[in-house]
């Protein structure tokens, strides 16, 4: 009976509770306890009222892989592309819990081991075990038989669970043997670096007291945030006022400095930017401008030589000018000896009355509307020369007497180097300079000739020039023997050119005012090696043929060209041009041409090898009359020669074929070529003057 009671009391529950869930009310069941009747829902005033309709509104929810909690905005530098670029697939994995935990699989690697260690120290246990066993089966087997019997009695399903716990415990009980390993064989073996893993990864760890940690709370608001401001800005005024009670002027100028220079080096890049886009352009505009005469610097050759036996001619090609270098008479001119293309040009004016400022141009062929390097002096420059080795340093001598030295990479247009009256610069104008090897100690070195009567040579120690006196001409019968000592005047030389030997380095010849020509060495400063009656004015060039070594050339204003052998005190040839001769330059191809320009505008090239009585071209350069050649140069590998007048302009002009013979073919024979080629032509010629002069 009471089973039954308790199943109708259940019953009754259960109908109870269907009742509630089908009441949408919040009335309370009969069978409810009397203290949850009056319990009543608490609702805040604000709360949402929702219809049956809302209510009963069905929201689909889609279960998603995506961590809503992943970055959607990561970038990274892509140093192919240079830019940072966004990543497009971000890891959605979001770890909830992890736990590192100490089991290992048995079928691992380390499981193995493991295993097999323990079965080891099993063994060795076991194996005293065994003998303690052996003792107790004794003491029990002298156990009253009234324990078996009792034992007997027992059912048989225990008896054979018993059986085979023993079988168990005898098998574990058993000492396991371990598996003998291999011995390697000694006469056969690799080395033990062969048989280690390459670079084992290693997990050590250490314990350590934790950093000591301490809790920081504040409060971050945008008045905060202002004040923090204001107190920073109040500090920094107040370091200011500071220094500049202690230097307001210095910081001032210092501050002015700083902003020209930064101002400047942004202008200047700027500047620097476009001068080279412009120079670009403006190299385009000429090629087109002047495509005809560079066809003709290239390919011309005068078909009229073939008629013409012993008679060339000279092309005009470009005309070089500036405005900047108007009435300044060209001083100057010296090939780079590295970029073939361009050259240098030295403007001043040789008038003493009428002296001004100088400049130093420096053109290319590929640009002759516009020089490639402007440089500005308030001297007259009256010579220069460009370094063998470093073709962007230039030497140039000035009329006040000063030297310098500009370096074509630094673009600003003063000179790098230049002399003072303290570092012994010249009292009278530079006629001519000369770079020289360096010394000893690698460092530059010029000579420098003036009229002042000193050659002086210049080395550049330390970022100073330092001169020393190598010799100071003096004019022979300046001093009289019956004068005293102390009333004797010493008259100075003026030099006005000089040439070093190519060979014999201490050897240079030295041309004077007075017409003499010295050979000189840079060990004797007290005397000359040997002197030459050269000319009755002054001598204006003096030049070593680039091939004979006894062999040199000189000219002068009394209108003659004479060619020289240093073993004798005559000249071998002698050429009157019935004007004062500027200039004269030995052609780069051949020990027997040269050429020589006048005061009349006219330029002469003579090759003693067809002609050596007479030039075999007289063409005037100049188209005024009024008009001077004051030099000329011939360039090192194109068949060309640069001119240029008291003006200011260069003319380039281009040698005809005959200009430039070179020895024929013959039957059978290969044309020989090479210094030694053209030593033995010209000590041919020097041969038979000899000869006609030993029998006079």
């Amino acid at each position: 009976m009471p089973q039954k009671q308790t199943r109708k009391q259940s019953i009754s529950a259960t109908r109870g509770a269907r009742k509630r869930d089908e009441d949408s009310g919040t009335d309370v069941g009969d069978g409810t306890d009397e203290w949850s009747q009056s319990r009543a829902t608490v609702r805040p005033p604000d709360q949402l009222e929702l219809t049956d309709a809302e209510l009963k509104e069905e929201f689909t929810r889609i279960l998603t892989a995506n961590n809503p909690h992943a970055p959607q905005n990561i970038v990274r530098y892509s140093f192919k592309e240079g830019t940072y670029k966004a990543i497009g697939f971000v890891n959605q994995m979001a770890v909830h819990f992890s736990q590192v935990g100490n089991l290992i699989p048995k079928d691992s690697d380390e499981g193995r081991r493991q295993h097999y260690r323990a079965e080891l120290a099993a063994g060795s246990q076991e194996s005293a075990k065994v003998v303690t066993s052996e003792t107790e089966v004794l003491e029990e087997d002298e156990e009253p038989k009234e324990a078996e019997t009792e034992a007997g009695s027992q059912t048989d399903v225990p008896a054979a669970a018993e059986t085979t716990e023993k079988v168990v415990e005898e098998e574990l009980m058993a000492p396991v043997q371990p598996k003998e390993r291999k011995l390697t064989n000694q006469f056969n073996f690799s080395e033990r670096a062969s048989q280690t893993f390459n670079n084992p990864l290693r997990d050590r760890e250490c314990q350590m007291e934790p950093p000591p940690r301490t809790n920081f709370s504040a409060t971050a608001n945008q008045w905060e945030i202002y004040d923090a401001y204001v107190d920073e800005l109040e500090k920094l005024e107040k370091t200011k006022e500071k220094e500049k009670t202690k230097t307001p002027v210095a910081k001032k100028t210092e501050k002015m400095a700083m902003r020209k220079l930064t101002s400047m080096e942004s202008q200047s890049d700027d500047i620097t930017k476009v001068t080279q886009a412009a120079k670009i352009v403006e190299r385009m505009v000429n090629q087109n401008t002047y495509d005809d005469v560079a066809q003709d610097f290239k390919y011309y050759e005068d078909a009229a030589d073939e008629y013409r036996d012993q008679e060339g001619t000279l092309l005009p090609l470009w005309k070089f000018q500036n405005d900047k270098a108007k009435r300044l008479a060209v001083t100057a001119l010296c090939w780079n000896p590295k970029y073939k293309d361009l050259f240098a040009v030295g403007h001043g004016s040789y008038d003493f009355m009428k002296q001004s400022r100088g400049m130093l141009l420096l053109y290319s062929m590929k640009n002759p509307s516009f020089p490639e390097y402007i440089f500005s002096s308030e001297s007259g420059i009256m010579c220069l020369d460009m370094h063998g080795d470093h073709p962007y340093l230039v030497v140039a001598g000035y009329y006040d007497g000063n030297v310098a030295i500009y370096n074509l990479k630094k673009p600003h247009s003063q000179p790098c180097f230049r002399s003072t009256s303290k570092s012994g610069k010249h009292t009278d104008p530079v006629w001519q300079v000369k770079w020289q090897k360096d010394d000893m100690d690698n460092n530059l070195n010029f000579f420098s000739v003036s009229s002042d009567g000193r050659i002086v040579s210049w080395t550049l120690v330390k970022s100073e020039l330092v001169h020393t006196d190598v010799i100071k001409l003096k004019a022979e019968g300046s001093s009289a023997t019956d004068i005293p000592e102390g009333l004797q005047l010493h008259t100075v030389g003026c030099g006005t050119a000089f040439d070093f030997h190519r060979e014999i380095d201490y050897m240079f010849l030295v041309g004077t005012e007075e017409g003499k020509i010295y050979k000189c060495s840079k060990s004797y400063s007290s005397q000359f090696l040997d002197t030459y009656d050269a000319h009755n004015m002054a001598v204006d060039a003096v030049i070593w043929n680039p091939f004979h070594t006894k062999v040199f050339m000189s000219c002068s204003s009394d209108w003659t060209v004479k060619i020289w052998d240093h073993t004798i005190k005559t000249p071998m040839f002698i050429y009157d041009l019935n004007s004062a001769v500027g200039d004269v330059a030995w052609a780069p191809y051949s020990s027997t041409v040269f050429a020589a320009v006048t005061t009349d505008g006219k330029a002469h090239v003579f090759d003693l090898a067809v002609n050596k009585y007479e030039a075999i071209c007289n063409q005037p350069v100049v188209a005024k009359k009024k008009n001077k050649i004051t030099h000329v140069q011939f360039n090192p590998i194109h068949p060309i020669i640069i001119v240029g007048d008291d003006r200011g302009h260069i003319t380039c002009l281009k040698l005809s074929p005959n200009l430039r013979k070179m020895p024929k073919e013959k039957k059978g024979q290969e044309v020989q070529k090479g210094p030694a080629v053209e030593i033995a032509k010209l000590d041919k010629l020097l041969n038979v003057v000899r000869e006609v002069k030993t029998k006079t």
